[in-house]
């Protein structure tokens, strides 16, 4: 089993930054890649971003493409997610996700079905 525990949610101002983590724990060799997703009052929970663990490619949801940035740190077995010019729209709880499953398409890396190991989520609101 692995545990995941996300961190650095808050409240932010539009134009804003945060920084998000994700710390892995438990049988984290099984993991083959890690995602962000995020979901919204009353909306399905969506796709943001995803990193292959070991040989790290990055995916990107195409609408957060150049503000958002994915990364790992193997030695510290945590995912990080750069927020940046962050927008009203962007308030939501976002979850990180593991996969201990080969995901094997780019289309996979962005499916909740990709991912059995989910964490608690953590809180992002962006006021205007």
């Amino acid at each position: 089993q692995v545990q995941l525990v996300e961190s650095g949610g808050g409240l932010v101002q539009a134009g804003g930054s945060l920084r998000l983590s994700c710390a892995a724990s438990g049988r984290t060799f099984r993991i083959n890649a890690m995602g962000w997703f995020r979901q919204a009052p009353g909306k399905e929970r969506e796709f943001v971003a995803a990193i292959r663990w070991s040989m790290p490619s990055t995916y990107y949801a195409d609408s957060l493409k150049g503000r958002f940035t994915i990364s790992r740190d193997d030695a510290k077995k945590t995912m990080y997610l750069q927020m940046t010019s962050l927008k009203p729209e962007d308030t939501a709880v976002y979850y990180c996700a593991g996969a201990t499953g080969l995901v094997v398409s780019r289309l996979g890396y962005a499916l909740t079905a990709s991912y059995d190991q989910w964490g608690q989520g953590t809180q992002v609101t962006v006021s205007s």
